[in-house]
């Protein structure tokens, strides 16, 4: 292998994927897909939560071991809709959209939840409880680059471009 063959093909696979991101067509509606199924993980978790599961140690900072109080329960019930339409949304990005959504929505959308998620990931391991440390933590950092990644991605090429 020579250094002048690998800078050409370095160049070429820059040229082709970096600037133009040919290949993240095949790629997002999959990550999509992965994503938009773990947020209904977690949407799933939250109406538990709100519908009085025993699940409170793994959840807000785990201050309420067992069934969370009403005020918390109301906050849950309003996280889960949250997390749903989040769901809703990088499925549009990955072009799998059940209900339509404009572009923009879900371009802006996703980028927003790259931050909540990051933001998400730092709470969950500075959190006192172990579930959300060793559970909830490291889930919500694959999240975070599941998201990033949906973000990053370019538009699909259209056709004589």
């Amino acid at each position: 292998m020579t250094v002048h063959g690998s800078d050409e093909r370095r160049k070429d696979i820059i040229t082709d994927t970096t600037l133009r991101r040919v290949d993240d067509r095949p790629v997002r509606p999959t990550v999509a897909t992965v994503l938009a199924s773990g947020l209904l993980i977690v949407v799933t978790f939250q109406v538990a939560l709100t519908l009085g599961a025993p699940f409170g140690a793994a959840a807000m900072g785990g201050t309420n071991p067992g069934k969370l109080p009403d005020a918390d329960r109301i906050v849950t019930g309003f996280l889960s809709v949250l997390w749903f339409l989040a769901a809703l949304i990088v499925l549009a990005r990955g072009g799998r959209a059940p209900v339509p959504l404009p572009a923009a929505v879900a371009r802006v959308g996703t980028r927003v939840l790259v931050g909540l998620l990051g933001l998400g990931a730092i709470m969950n391991f500075a959190s006192a409880s172990p579930w959300e440390r060793f559970g909830w933590g490291p889930f919500t950092v694959i999240m975070f680059g599941l998201c990033l990644t949906l973000a990053r991605s370019g538009h699909p090429r259209r056709p004589g471009n």
